[in-house]
């Protein structure tokens, strides 16, 4: 992720904080809830923001580690939320280096709204991160934005059959694919939609 795209979300922090806190991770997450663990599991909320999911997934104890690079929005989300099964860590997609190095596998990892500011080489890549962060049989959750963002924050359009080429090629099953509409409202009169895909890690080597 350029450092452009990461200075739009630091000048824009204020006022995206307070819009990520009003939406609703039951309503936003409802297209792919039914494959979230239904135990206690260890999940990776990756470009976390201020923390408004990781928080909703802490609240069913699951173990969480929040990864956001912005550091006003990773500020904002441990002072909002204080809670002992969420840890930060300060990263950047596509290689994420230092959450890898964690030495930690994850049974969901969940990648909402960052997928699309990523290029092509950065979502190839991605994939070979993720696929050393996921367990055996563990499930990546995506979305995909169709759509333009805003001049500051750069977006890159997505070919859903290509993501799911490169999942394919990393060791990835597709589970689900949905279309759904935005919850926030600037997004909806600007037409953006959004593709959920649920991916499972295959058996073998990682």
């Amino acid at each position: 992720m350029t450092k452009d795209i990461l200075k739009g979300y630091e000048d824009a922090a204020n006022d995206l904080a307070q819009r990520f806190e009003k939406i609703s991770s039951a309503e936003l997450l409802a297209p792919v809830r039914g494959h979230f663990p239904k135990k206690p599991s260890r999940v990776l909320d990756i470009g976390a923001g201020t923390g408004r999911d990781a928080a909703w997934f802490a609240s069913f104890s699951h173990a969480v580690v929040a990864v956001e690079p912005v550091d006003a929005l990773r500020n904002a989300g441990i002072s909002k939320h204080k809670l002992p099964n969420i840890s930060w860590i300060k990263d950047t997609l596509p290689h994420l280096s230092k959450t890898i190095a964690l030495g930690k596998q994850f049974d969901l990892i969940v990648l909402c709204a960052v997928w699309q500011h990523l290029d092509e080489a950065g979502r190839k890549d991605a994939f070979f991160a993720l696929r050393r962060l996921i367990s055996e049989n563990g499930k990546v959750v995506m979305s995909i934005r169709h759509g333009a963002g805003v001049p500051t924050r750069t977006v890159y359009p997505a070919n859903v059959s290509d993501t799911l080429k490169w999942a394919e090629e990393r060791g990835f099953t597709t589970l689900s694919k949905v279309s759904s509409q935005s919850v926030q409202y600037q997004n909806r009169q600007a037409d953006v939609i959004w593709t959920w895909l649920v991916l499972q890690s295959q058996d073998g080597d990682h």
